[in-house]
């Protein structure tokens, strides 16, 4: 049976998401509806786009992957739906897919005539277009038949590099996932520079946390912690608690890592 993944920003519960799977089913009676989440920030292209680079590879070939956020629903920004590695991606051209250049099998926009659309609402082409494609791509439809082919995808700004300046690195937190933890743009990789016999420091504002954790749960409840998380990127979290809340910390604040002798 095919499986078809949803990631839009409606909302949990929202009657759009129950339009989306009506359509879905209809079109694709055996498929498997999986929601990867209906709760991205609203116009979150960019959080929605983390969240299919870091989860959909984890799928099986054959599954499709319907993302509906869409802020500019309506206008002349094109829908594409792309093949990469045995799995398809379907929605709006404005960054969410922009991550699978450089690995697509092929990829079109489109062709609103040549699939009989007419009567789509300027407000919901996620239900009225998006949706009967992801349907047509679970049945196994070519993708020739969808549009005419396109080289490369819209790419969002990329993430800022982390800076390594003399015993220090000047990073940024680039996303809060859903238990509040503060996730970096540095890699585990910049944390091996550090001089021998001397000990990590991170800061974030006036907050400021020692050592490297392996777990969420090495030091005592309510404590600032450094770690490196499942992404392969340093965060920082508070031991059963939110640290973007308790911090007041969120994306685009900048995080230091210093070493001081032990």
């Amino acid at each position: 049976m095919p499986i078809i993944t949803l990631t839009t920003d409606f909302g949990t519960g929202s009657h759009y998401v129950a339009q989306l799977k009506g359509v879905l089913l209809t079109g694709a009676p055996s498929a498997t509806l999986i929601d990867l989440s209906h709760d991205i920030p609203p116009q979150g292209i960019a959080a929605a786009a983390r969240l299919l680079e870091l989860g959909t590879p984890r799928f099986p070939a054959g599954t499709v992957h319907l993302a509906v956020v869409d802020p500019g629903v309506g206008t002349e920004r094109a829908i594409v739906a792309v093949r990469v590695g045995g799995h398809h991606y379907v929605g709006p051209d404005n960054g969410l897919f922009g991550w699978l250049n450089g690995w697509i099998d092929g990829a079109v926009a489109l062709d609103l005539e040549r699939l009989s659309v007419e009567a789509a609402s300027a407000t919901f082409h996620g239900r009225d277009i998006m949706a009967p494609v992801a349907a047509r791509l679970a049945r196994g439809e070519r993708l020739a038949a969808l549009g005419d082919a396109v080289e490369e995808l819209v790419c969002l700004p990329a993430v800022p590099t982390p800076l390594a300046r003399p015993g220090r690195i000047e990073g940024q937190i680039v996303e809060v996932d859903t238990f509040g933890n503060l996730i970096s743009n540095i890699p585990l990789g910049m944390l091996s520079r550090a001089p021998r016999n001397n000990r990590l420091c991170v800061s974030l504002g006036e907050h400021e946390t020692y050592g490297l954790q392996t777990t969420y749960a090495d030091q005592d409840p309510q404590t600032l912690v450094a770690l490196v998380g499942s992404g392969g990127m340093l965060e920082l979290a508070i031991v059963n608690g939110n640290a973007a809340q308790m911090i007041a910390a969120g994306e685009g604040d900048m995080l230091v890592v210093s070493w001081c002798p032990t």
